[in-house]
Order: structure tokens, then C-alpha cells, then sequence
């Protein structure tokens, strides 16, 4: 089967992309990985409970988690694209998180964004299985 079609940007021309822009692909990417890696772990679930475990690893909560645990074993780089996503100003939050934590959640997924857009393959594969380790 033919490789999908995904755009392609250099790191100077993902770095001017608006932060935000880079979450929203950043969200995308998470959300799709994490559901394949419950289905090939839960073979057995209904699309419910797919939805309701996928939950628990896409919540603004879950990803500060995350992003707290792997703040150290960021680049210079990863660290300062994350920086830029949580320190953008969004106008809404979510109901049921923390500004705090939003904002966390944000800089993640502009991070997660910014390494599918660069095609850093391996950094992006490396992060996304530490976002697994409970």
C-alpha cells in the first residue's frame, strides 16, 4: 500500500506555524495513536469503551501528567516549542480542567504537533511510548 500523503514542513517553517495551530495537530496525532494502541491492547472492547479508556490518556489532567514526566528528557528545542504552545493564550478552557493543566496539555500537543509536521519519526515515536508508560 502506498504511503499516505502528509504535508511536510521544515523546523524553521513549523516554528513560525501559530502554536495553537501546531496543538490542534498536535491533538489530532495524540487522539489517533492513542486510540490504535487501545484497540491493539483491548481487541475485545465495544467502541464505548474505547472511547471511555481513550479518555483517561486525552484529558488536559492526563497530559500534564504526561508532560510532567518527560519534561527532562526533552531538547533544548522540544522545550522551547512547548514553552510557546502552553504560554499562548487560548479563550476557552474546558469545563472540567484547570486553566493550569490546560495550558500543560496545550504546549504537549503543539510539541507532539511540531515532531509530526518536521517528520522527527523517532523523537515523536519516543515520547508518544513514554505517554503509555503508567
Amino acid at each position: 500500500m502506498e504511503e499516505l500523503f502528509f504535508a511536510e514542513f521544515s523546523v524553521e517553517e513549523a516554528r513560525q506555524l501559530n502554536p495553537l495551530v501546531l496543538a490542534h495537530v498536535g491533538d489530532a496525532v495524540y487522539e489517533l495513536f492513542i486510540r490504535s494502541y487501545i484497540v491493539d491492547n483491548n481487541r475485545e472492547f465495544s467502541a464505548h469503551k474505547i472511547h471511555l479508556k481513550a479518555i483517561s490518556y486525552v484529558k488536559a489532567n492526563s497530559q500534564s501528567k504526561i508532560m510532567r514526566n518527560i519534561e527532562s528528557k526533552l531538547t533544548e528545542e522540544e522545550m522551547s516549542i512547548y514553552k510557546r504552545g502552553r504560554n499562548t493564550k487560548s479563550y476557552t478552557v474546558p469545563k472540567n480542567a484547570e486553566v493550569s493543566e490546560y495550558r500543560i496539555a496545550t504546549g504537549f500537543e503543539a510539541l507532539i504537533g511540531f515532531l509530526f509536521l518536521t517528520d522527527q519519526k523517532s523523537r515523536l515515536k519516543f515520547i508518544l511510548e513514554e505517554c503509555i508508560k503508567r
